[in-house]
């Protein structure tokens, strides 16, 4: 007989239903209890050691004691005082406004939190999920993998999440605008022009800059941020971003147009092939909806031009899944922590599909 080869053999002879699924959950445990009691130990070692050190370090005379506990104080007080001052409030504090919607963590302080509370703040996943790391023992502090949630640690600690570390976000901004007509997508204009940046000029104290462009009269969604390391990964080709377009033409779009935009068009560029296009109303032919992922300059405006179409209005109603609901035209909002996490670890959702 011939043998079998595709793994199936070796399931066979073995118990099946509930009792299998209890030894795992037995075996998991096991594990985990082995590999936490010898992080604690070595956790143990390490104070141990760093206490005898502090021992033998403050071992000082009766009467030098004293100016020895004022000399070791000493930085660390005047840090304290430091960070309750006017200046640094002055310079960090967020708009109560702001506080509240997006994630920020940490105040420039060395104040301690729980382990999952600091990995949600940085941005990786919600504090469920990074308990759910850290008890899976995926989180390590400087050095040492931590199996308690509620371990405190602070921003002076090295935390890795699967192995990369990662930090709190502090004062990171991210803004969502509805641009209005006759607005030039730039920090600053020598032509002294309008820019979206005027929109939102009382938002926050801090620097933030457009992701991407939009036509001085192409009107839409937005986002804002001094985020650079999510704004290279949101323009970025090979994320392959999702956008979603209105277009009103001139006239009507004939459906043979919307195939060839579909298969793809050569402009002067190069080819270029949206994702899907099909009538934003069946009665209304002239007005056509459009994803692309393409992030190539004005580039939805040559695709309808090439096939002799005048564009009338281009409205981006979506982008990376984020839409223009309950914001007006020239409003804006803070993006919520869901909205910010899923943007930085680039959901599938708004990403290109692969066909």
């Amino acid at each position: 007989m011939k043998k079998r080869t595709d793994n199936f053999d070796k399931f066979a002879s073995k118990k099946k239903g509930s009792a299998i699924k209890e030894a795992f959950r037995q075996e998991k445990k096991k594990i985990k209890a082995e590999a936490r009691a010898a992080g604690e130990e070595m956790r143990k070692k390490k104070i141990e050691k760093m206490r005898g050190e502090q021992e033998k370090a403050t071992s000082f005379k009766p009467q030098a004691a004293g100016k020895a506990r004022e000399k070791v104080a000493g930085p660390e007080l005047r840090a304290t005082s430091k960070a309750g001052g006017k200046g640094y409030k002055k310079n960090n504090t967020v708009p109560e406004t702001q506080s509240s919607n997006i994630a920020l963590a940490g105040n420039g302080s060395d104040e301690q939190m729980p382990l999952n509370k600091f990995i949600a703040h940085a941005g990786v996943c919600g504090r469920r999920e990074a308990a759910d790391l850290v008890k899976d023992g995926k989180v390590t502090v400087n050095g040492d993998k931590i199996f308690e949630p509620g371990y405190k640690v602070s921003s002076k600690d090295k935390v890795t999440v699967k192995g990369k570390q990662v930090f709190l976000q502090r004062n990171a901004v991210y803004i969502l605008l509805n641009k209005p007509k006759d607005y030039i997508t730039t920090a600053n204009d020598p032509q002294g022009r309008k820019t979206v940046l005027d929109l939102i000029k009382n938002a926050t104290p801090e620097r933030v800059y457009p992701v991407g462009r939009l036509d001085r009269n192409t009107t839409g969604v937005l986002i804002l941020t001094n985020d650079g390391e999510l704004a290279q990964k949101l323009t970025h080709p090979s994320f392959e971003v999702k956008k979603i377009y209105e277009v009103t033409l001139d006239k009507p779009v004939v459906k043979k147009d919307l195939e060839t935009i579909l298969s793809g068009v050569t402009l002067e560029d190069g080819f270029v092939q949206a994702d899907a296009v099909g009538y934003a109303d069946d009665k209304q032919k002239n007005i056509v909806g459009i994803e692309i992922h393409s992030g190539r300059n004005r580039i939805v405006r040559r695709i309808f031009e090439h096939l002799g179409y005048d564009v009338k209005g281009l409205d981006r109603v979506m982008f990376a899944n984020l839409t223009k609901k309950n914001v007006d035209r020239g409003k804006w909002r803070f993006l919520n922590e869901k909205e910010v996490r899923l943007l930085k670890f680039m959901n599938n959702s708004f990403l290109k599909k692969t066909k």
